[in-house]
């Protein structure tokens, strides 16, 4: 038989790690929260490397705040170096036209 899949908010594994720094019995928590102990300490690692950007969801990229920016930069980055390559074309175009 096929299990399902069960899908917890960040809101229900935030609060969950918080217990489980509270307790000690961490496969008793597991129990009560309805999810295995395994689980729950992957979110507590989670947590622990990427803090209040944990548990995006949907896939989305987890990143540290220096991981963001370099990524916001690097886009940044890219769209100049396009912009420049456009521009350096209609140069091109423009300074044959006038001749």
């Amino acid at each position: 038989m096929k299990q399902v899949r069960k899908i917890f908010d960040k809101a229900f594994k935030e609060k969950a790690v918080q217990l489980s720094y509270d307790r000690t019995n961490i496969s008793e928590l597991a129990r009560e929260l309805g999810v295995t102990a395994p689980q729950l300490y992957k979110w507590r690692r989670e947590y622990e490397e990427f803090g209040a950007g944990s548990f995006p969801g949907k896939g989305n990229l987890k990143l540290t705040p220096e991981q963001e920016k370099n990524h916001e930069l690097e886009k940044k980055l890219k769209d100049a170096e396009l912009e420049r390559d456009i521009l350096k074309k209609a140069i091109g175009i423009f300074s044959m036209s006038g001749r």
